[in-house]
């Protein structure tokens, strides 16, 4: 740590101009060699952080030396509207602020800025278990919202047709290698799920194949005219990911709650209540099934099934899409 002293020193701790440069660099130096999964998660969300920093909202501040407590509580307050707007998961917004204590710990060589409880600050309890039915189960109900999405925001519409025929997240959407999609579907019969996933579960090594059906072939198929001219995904070639959440999906996010849906998070969610009934032919446990109880065996397969589809790696996690065990 003595080392690290006299590069604490000037504009961000000693660690660059930008902030977002800072706060990786910073992390490396504390975690030291390895540790390459944890450094890359608080530095994915450090960057959230940087980017709330800069946005219309935000302090506008590039130099961590200018961020205090309450500066950390405002983001806290962010982050608690976004998940009360059903845009962010509980979890990840607790994960997110933890990461923010982390990494200021990192650049600032001591723990006098920080949330000292993320839960507290959020005024929200963590569950892992979904207590009310998602939203957009009803296909009917979604093709409607595509429909409505696609007069103002067809690469919106794109977005909520593939999340609810998939259950990818709204970024791997975004980011998809669409004629890498339609290869898979027309050669396999199935597509892997490989840009923007979670914590680089990427590439060879996490393989994430989903079988094709009618519904994504559809959707493959509005995906590829929603794409920009000159793009293999949904951004035009010389856009941002955060110009198009900022310019794109945050404006189709009110059509969606105005039809009854909190968010594309919700699509996610009611395709994974959808391959529960596929696979076990019982109705999803927030949806009233007894398959756990009938037959735990079968419960745990699907549970199984659907994780790995939906790019976890817990079985755990997908009692916040489908319920727990009754």
């Amino acid at each position: 740590m003595a080392l690290l002293v006299g590069k604490r020193d000037g504009r961000n701790f000693g660690y660059g101009r930008q902030l977002s440069y800072a706060g990786p660099q910073a992390l490396k130096d504390l975690f030291g060699c390895g540790h390459y999964g944890t450094v890359k998660a608080h530095s994915d969300r450090w960057q959230a952080f940087v980017r709330w920093c800069r946005s219309e909202n935000g302090p506008g501040f590039n130099d961590a030396r200018q961020i205090d407590r309450q500066t950390l509580l405002d983001y806290a307050g962010h982050l608690r509207q976004q998940v009360e707007q059903g845009e962010l998961a509980i979890a990840t917004a607790q994960n997110r602020l933890s990461s923010v204590n982390r990494t200021m710990a990192a650049l600032r060589g001591d723990q006098y800025v920080k949330v000292p409880s993320p839960s507290k600050a959020l005024g929200m309890r963590r569950t892992s278990v979904r207590t009310t039915a998602p939203q957009g189960q009803d296909r009917e109900h979604v093709m409607r919202i595509v429909e409505a999405l696609r007069e103002q925001h067809p690469r919106a519409a794109a977005i909520a047709q593939l999340a609810r025929a998939t259950g990818m997240r709204l970024r791997e959407v975004i980011l998809a290698d669409i004629p890498r999609l339609h290869r898979e579907a027309e050669r396999y019969g199935k597509i892997n799920i490989q840009e923007g996933t979670k914590g680089g579960r990427s590439g060879a090594t996490a393989p994430r194949w989903i079988r094709v059906d009618d519904y994504i072939c559809e959707a493959l198929r509005y995906l590829e005219q929603a794409s920009p001219d000159g793009s293999h995904n949904l951004l035009t070639p010389n856009e941002s990911y955060l110009n198009f959440q900022r310019e794109i999906v945050r404006p189709a996010r009110g059509l969606l709650h105005t039809n009854d849906l909190k968010g594309f998070h919700e699509l996610r969610a009611a395709y994974a209540c959808e391959r529960y009934e596929q696979i076990t032919n019982h109705l999803a446990p927030i949806n009233g099934g007894r398959c756990s109880r009938l037959d735990p065996h079968l419960d745990r397969e699907a549970r199984s099934q659907i994780s790995y589809e939906l790019g976890h790696g817990r079985i755990d996690v997908v009692s916040a899409y489908i319920g727990g065990k009754a």
